[in-house]
């Protein structure tokens, strides 16, 4: 895997610009055609939210530092792209590093991860958590409000201590201040009703987005869960990490995301070498694909059974008493 961690800043240069030009442009036409009909303007805010998704995987290289060559280059941009993304970029890596090295692991559940529990820890439970934990897992609460949640208000919103995680609160608070000044700013010039009926409809089908390709990259029949003594880093990356076999379109639009096993695996891969690595490493082939239609069936599914090792719905486990 080694070749294929070297950040080319010349590919990271043209992917930014390919991703930011057409965002930028469509999300002014979404704004200025608003004059013409609300319909007329949102027709165009599926492909702006889908090149807002890419902005978003490539702020997420730059969370591991793989999409430039220097860490302040990384940072930097991680920085900018965490205003259009609503994400405050440190307070996202730091959650986002815990999820890669605790992944899979059951006795480390609980940060930059969907909370999962197991049959026995569900079954367990008094009914009110049961009932806490099932509307948390409902696909609606899950894809469509769980996402506008996280980041219109979540993000918003620094917790913990200010002075042990002052680098948090500084994100949170940094990222909060940009984007004050970017709506004012937008406010004088299109006027505030145009800039949100614009923004906020790009924003929310990008975090729906963004959710669901997170949700399908680990909750899937066959993933891979283990305590902490038997848990190990490799199998959690090819066995805890789907193969999202998505269309050629698709895979572009998610910065080749979908080949989560291997960025798993070695994180340090640039988004734009993972194709390479997958198509002339064979054995990155025979992991457990994931396709579009059946990732759709992963939405029902919401307990680990540490028994059969795999997950079950919770209808599953009622039809076994």
């Amino acid at each position: 895997m080694r070749p294929y961690a070297r950040p080319s800043t010349r590919q990271g240069v043209i992917q930014l610009l390919s991703t930011a030009a057409p965002f930028l442009g469509l999300t002014a036409a979404i704004i200025g055609g608003l004059d013409h009909g609300v319909w007329a303007a949102s027709m165009l805010a599926v492909p702006a939210a889908a090149f807002l998704v890419r902005l978003f995987m490539i702020q997420h290289d730059c969370g591991h530092g793989s999409y430039f060559r220097s860490r302040w280059a990384n940072d930097l941009l991680g920085s900018v792209l965490g205003v259009l993304t609503l994400t405050p970029y440190a307070f996202w890596r730091h959650r986002h590093a815990v999820h890669h090295a605790t992944s899979g692991n059951l006795d480390r559940r609980g940060t930059g991860d969907i909370a999962t529990l197991t049959v026995r820890e569900y079954v367990s439970s008094p009914p009110w958590r049961r009932l806490v934990y099932r509307l948390y897992r409902h696909p609606l609460i899950l894809f469509a409000l769980g996402p506008i949640y996280l980041f219109l208000l979540r993000y918003r919103i620094p917790t913990g201590s200010p002075v042990r995680e002052w680098r948090s609160w500084s994100s949170v608070l940094g990222t909060d201040a940009a984007l004050a000044g970017v709506s004012v700013l937008l406010a004088w010039t299109v006027g505030l009703g145009p800039f949100l009926s614009g923004y906020l409809p790009v924003i929310i089908l990008a975090a729906v987005a963004g959710v669901w390709l997170f949700y399908v990259q680990h909750q899937f029949e066959h993933a891979y869960w283990e305590t902490g003594s038997r848990w190990s880093y490799h199998a959690a990356a090819l066995e805890g990490s789907s193969l999202y076999d998505l269309p050629r379109l698709l895979h572009w639009l998610t910065c080749h995301i979908g080949f989560h096993h291997i960025h798993h695996l070695s994180s340090k891969i640039p988004n734009y070498r993972l194709r390479a690595c997958f198509e002339q490493n064979p054995a990155f082939h025979r992991v457990e694909r994931v396709s579009l239609r059946q990732s759709l069936r992963c939405a029902r599914l919401a307990l680990w059974d540490e028994d059969l090792k795999r997950l079950v719905s919770f209808r599953q486990v009622r039809a076994q008493g």
